[in-house]
């Protein structure tokens, strides 16, 4: 198991203790571009604003043909039903096309989600 972090928070956080390798950059955008590069999928669990962004960056990225990746929204306990409604909304209203709207994949069973990306990966 891998993990990314920044210098400002490397000596402030608790990291995974089964890590197998840990990475220290200088800058979020570093570390943000190294996780990009080692990731085969993407995978949002409820969490803060932090989480959104970073998720949105990596689909925007893939709408943009920057990556092929799967990328999905656990959804548990309805966490992400409000977001799933503002995309519904935002592809209604002509701001997001329906493939795009189609590329995330959204479960709340962890099992599924895997399985769905695993099938998305092997299609790309």
């Amino acid at each position: 198991m891998i993990g990314v972090t920044v210098q400002a928070l490397k000596d402030k956080e608790e990291f995974h203790k089964g890590l197998t390798e840990l990475y220290v950059k200088p800058t979020m955008h570093e570390r943000k571009k190294l996780m990009i590069d080692l990731a085969d999928g993407f995978i949002a669990l409820p969490g803060g604003v932090g989480t959104f962004e970073e998720f949105f960056e990596v689909y925007t990225l893939k709408q943009l043909g920057f990556h092929n990746k799967p990328c999905g929204l656990l959804n548990v306990n309805d966490f992400y039903s409000p977001v799933e409604s503002m995309m519904d909304v935002a592809e209604e209203e002509g701001f997001l096309k329906e493939p795009y709207r189609q590329a995330i994949i959204q479960t709340e069973d962890p099992a599924i989600m895997l399985e769905r990306m695993m099938s998305m990966s092997l299609c790309n």
